[in-house]
Formats: structure tokens, sequence, C-alpha cells
């Protein structure tokens, strides 16, 4: 009996280079991520230089794409563009990311206090509202597992996206995005550092207590209290940040936050 076989074709993006390899953006996307990848967990360590034929072998990818994910790394930070060409892994100082974290608290303190003015949506503010209860039904565990990490990161990304859209300003949102983008400064950078152990996951319930009373604040148009509890909610990612560079640095047997080598003390 004769099988029917089913043969592959290539997707509707596919463009190929003359080596016969995909140059779709597609497979710039996946290059983007696989280098991000080899960054973040310290293969690529920083301060070396990286040679493009070699990442061009290793992901066994054409030129195009990686000459693409180069820049779009550079453009993230975690890359820094050589003098005589090329990009070496960038480092960063405790006080820069700080100073990341610092400005993404002002930001979000300032949309809280504009949403509180302004009023919110009542979409805008129901869809944050589902993002914490999920987080809520979450923190009912003793623990976040390797299985609920990525739930808890995923609702509270979103829960911080529906908050940027809450004072309907596309100017201070762009902003915030942007700062989003700086290595370690979005709100989920240093969440794994608070469910490494019991003491430090109370962290995720104080900052679980933050989000629903910015929500109230602005649900009671009070402002000046909706603005002050976002630039206090970022005081946790700082206390996270020194927690991480301190377990690394002291060789804790903690699992660290992802990149957590490329930052140095001073």
């Amino acid at each position: 009996m004769k099988k029917n076989l089913t043969i592959a074709s290539p997707s509707a993006d596919s463009v190929v280079d003359a080596a016969g390899k995909d140059t779709s953006p597609s497979q710039t996307v996946r290059a983007q991520l696989q280098l991000r990848e080899l960054v973040l967990s310290g293969e690529l360590p920083a301060g070396v230089r990286i040679a493009e034929l070699s990442i061009v072998e290793r992901l066994g990818m054409s030129r195009t794409p990686i000459r693409a994910a180069l820049v779009q790394l550079e453009q993230e930070g975690l890359l820094v563009a050589l003098a005589h060409g090329g990009y070496a892994v960038a480092s960063f100082s405790e006080r820069e990311i700080a100073d990341a974290i610092e400005l993404r608290g002002c930001l979000e303190g300032l949309l809280a206090r504009l949403a509180a003015e302004r009023g919110a949506a009542p979409v805008v503010m129901n869809e944050a509202r589902a993002a914490l209860r999920e987080i809520d039904e979450l923190l009912r565990r003793p623990m976040l597992t390797d299985e609920t990490f990525p739930i808890y990161v995923d609702a509270n990304e979103r829960f911080h996206a529906r908050l940027a859209e809450m004072a309907d300003s596309d100017v201070i949102a762009r902003q915030l995005e942007r700062v989003n983008r700086l290595p370690f400064a979005s709100p989920s950078a240093f969440v794994i550092a608070q469910s490494s152990s019991a003491d430090s996951r109370d962290m995720l319930v104080v900052a679980q207590s933050q989000h629903w009373q910015v929500l109230d604040a602005i649900d009671r148009r009070e402002s000046g209290r909706a603005e002050a509890i976002m630039r206090e909610h970022s005081r946790i990612a700082q206390r996270n940040l020194r927690a991480a560079v301190n377990d690394h640095h002291g060789h804790a047997a903690l699992e660290h936050p992802p990149g957590v080598q490329l930052i140095r003390r001073r």
C-alpha cells in the first residue's frame, strides 16, 4: 500500500539568499530571540567582541537576519557598537539600572496621576482588574513554580500595560515603552528574585497590594495618592535589583534573573 507523503512548502514570507538560507522577517525575529538568549544566559560574556561569522555558524542562519538582530540588540542596549566595526556585549552598573527603574517609576506615577485626574476608561480598568485577579489566584499558593512563574509575569506585564493606557496619553506611554526596553527596567525584570525564597516572595504580596491600591486611587480620583503609590512601587524593583546583584556576586545558590551577570557593582 502506497503511503501519502506530505511535503512542506516554504511559508508565504519565505525569502532565501544565494546560499539557500531563509532571510524572511520571521527568521530575523528568530535570530533576535536566540541572540538575546545567548547574551542573557552569559554564553556571550560582557565586553567580548561578537564575531558575526561565528554567530552565523552557531545559529545556522544567513548574515542578513543576524545583522538585523545585532542592530536590534544594540538599540535595546544589550550590545555596544565598536569604533572599528562590530559589536560587543554591554555591561551595566548597578546605578545605571537603578536610574532606569527610577525613571520607569516616575513615568508610571505620572500616568497614574493623570488617569486619576482625567478618569480611566472602564474597559481598561476592568482589564487591569482581571490581570490582578489572576495574580491573586497565583499568590494563594506557597510559592511560584516553573509552571506558574510565566503566568505571573504575563499577568504582571498586562497590568502595567493597562496602567499605561489609563491616562490616554500617547506621548507619555511612548516614553514609558522606550524606558521598558532598557535592560532590566521592565516591570518583571527582577520578579524572579522575589520568588527565590519564602521571605523574598512576601514582596510579591506587597507589590500586589500596591497594584490594587493604585486602581482604587484612580477610581476615587485621588491623583496624588495614585502617583505616590507607583513611585513607591518602583522601590520594590530597586530592592530586588540589590538582592539579585548581591546574590550573584556572593554566589548564593539561588536562581538569578536572566542577564544578571551583565551587572557590575560600580
